[in-house]
Formats: C-alpha cells, sequence, structure tokens
C-alpha cells in the first residue's frame, strides 16, 4: 500500500511539474524576448540572446519613452485604479456578506442569490450598456472607475465572505453587543478582525484581476487621456502599425512582474481564504 501512494505521488509530482512548466514557459520567453534585438524576437523567438541579439536593457528604456503618453502616467493610473478598487471591494462586500450572513431575510437572501448570479454573467453582454452607463454618470475617469469594478467584482467577494461568516461563532458578537458596541463598532473592531484570512485572499484576487484588466478601462476611459499599463503596451506602434516586439517584451514583463511577486509572497493565503470560504456554512 505505501509502495503505491510512492508511486501515486511521483506520477502526480511530474504531472504537476509538467502543467506548471507549460505555464510558466511563457512568463520565461517573455522574460528572454525582452533583451533582445526587435528582428531577433521574430527569427529566434526561443533562442536564448547571444552577442548579435542581446541589447540589454535598451527595450526597457525604448519602451517607457515610446510615444507622447508618458509610461509612469500609465503606472500611477494602474496602481490608482488598483488600489481603490481593491479597498471599495474588500469595504463594501465584507459588509454587505455580514448582513447577509446574519440577518435570514428574504431580501438578503434575494440580494444574495443576485450577487452570485452575476459571477456568471460574461462581460461582452454588458459592456456597450456598461460604456453609455458610465458616459452619462461620468464615471469614466480614473477617479470614479473603482465604482465600476466594485459592482463587478462584488460577486465573488461576498460569495468568499458569506461562506467564512457563517463559521465565525455568533456568541462573540453577542458579546460586543452586551458591552453597548453597535453594529458598526461590532464590525470594525470584532468582525473585521476575523475576516482577515478571507480578506487578504479576496485582495490578492482582486488587484490581480484590476491590474491586468485590459477590456474595462479600454471601455470607459478617455484613452487620449487616461491609459492604463495594459492600454499603454497596445498603442507600442511605430508608423504602419509595425510593433517594436522587443519594447512590447519588455513593457509587459515590468508589467507582471510586481503581481507574480505579489502572488508568490501571498499565495498561501490564497488557499487559506478560500478553503475557509468553501466548506464552511
Amino acid at each position: 500500500m505505501k509502495e503505491k501512494r510512492t508511486v501515486g505521488s511521483i506520477i502526480l509530482t511530474c504531472l504537476f511539474v509538467i502543467i506548471c512548466i507549460v505555464y510558466v514557459l511563457p512568463i520565461v520567453e517573455v522574460a528572454i524576448n525582452s533583451f533582445k534585438a526587435n528582428a531577433y524576437v521574430n527569427t529566434d523567438t526561443f533562442a536564448l540572446p547571444n552577442s548579435e541579439s542581446f541589447v540589454g536593457f535598451a527595450n526597457y528604456v525604448k519602451g517607457m519613452t515610446f510615444g507622447n503618453y508618458p509610461f509612469l502616467k500609465s503606472v500611477f493610473y494602474s496602481f490608482y485604479i488598483t488600489i481603490f478598487s481593491t479597498i471599495l471591494i474588500l469595504l463594501c462586500t465584507s459588509m454587505s456578506a455580514w448582513y447577509i450572513a446574519r440577518v435570514n431575510s428574504r431580501f438578503s437572501r434575494i440580494f444574495y442569490y443576485l450577487c452570485v448570479f452575476s459571477m456568471i454573467v460574461p462581460f461582452q453582454m454588458v459592456m456597450y450598456t456598461l460604456a453609455g452607463t458610465a458616459d452619462t454618470l461620468h464615471l469614466n475617469t480614473p477617479w470614479t472607475i473603482p465604482i465600476i469594478y466594485l459592482g463587478f467584482g462584488a460577486g465573488l467577494a461576498i460569495f468568499m465572505f458569506v461562506g467564512f461568516v457563517k463559521g465565525l461563532p455568533l456568541e462573540i458578537e453577542e458579546a460586543a453587543a452586551i458591552d453597548g458596541c453597535g453594529p458598526l463598532v461590532t464590525f470594525f473592531r470584532v468582525v473585521l478582525a476575523m475576516l482577515k484570512p478571507t480578506m487578504v485572499s479576496v485582495g490578492i484576487l482582486e488587484v490581480m484581476w484590476v491590474w491586468n484588466d485590459y477590456l474595462l478601462p479600454y471601455l470607459v476611459l478617455d484613452r487620449t487621456e487616461y491609459m492604463t499599463i495594459p492600454i499603454h503596451i497596445q498603442y507600442l506602434k511605430g508608423s504602419y502599425g509595425s510593433v517594436d516586439l522587443g519594447a512590447t517584451m519588455a513593457i509587459i514583463m515590468l508589467s507582471i512582474l510586481p503581481i507574480i511577486i505579489l502572488y508568490l509572497f501571498c499565495q498561501k493565503y490564497i488557499i487559506k481564504g478560500v478553503a475557509a470560504g468553501a466548506v464552511k456554512g
């Protein structure tokens, strides 16, 4: 029996190693090609840089200085939208989930099912209507687009938070009420501290989604004034639509590096939070 388990674990390990290589290989290729001249990116895509193709950090410099729109401005907008959208989602959805889990009413159940249903609605079904609504309500700026992200990110966040809140002991909240704490004080001083595992995991998932999102900012924002990093990458084109792939690879590498670092440091919280929210309640 022990030998069978050992053979099975070896097979699974090899399988997951192969899957990991398949997923990591594109990132490695992007990193390699970001140090090669544009001509060699097209002809020797999978080759390592050599004395002829290696250009050092020239692609990174060119990518950040290409065109009339400053790359650092795109970085600022991406950071701003990601941070404030994530904060807004975490705050609003955690409070909503606490209400849904503790108030057993028809309204709370309907609201919860609507949030869950929103997870399966494709963005393509509502994107044109959304773009028109954003223009009408003046939500087409980086300062207001977090409100739109709140609507799209609420489904998954509330689903995970409700599952976790249902597993929290109600006696702690009752003790806080006996001590004179109102609902807001109870939530921010008691419940919020207990929500930390799911709060971290939801926050990381939302950061990865908002930071890498291309379609929503492309449809909503005025691209002549506001560009996030994914939109900036699209406009790395020269005359007649020619694309400098070396500079493009360099900017792509700069865009995914922060998320890779964040995920590597916080992946254990994602697994812990998802498991906690999935098995409770």
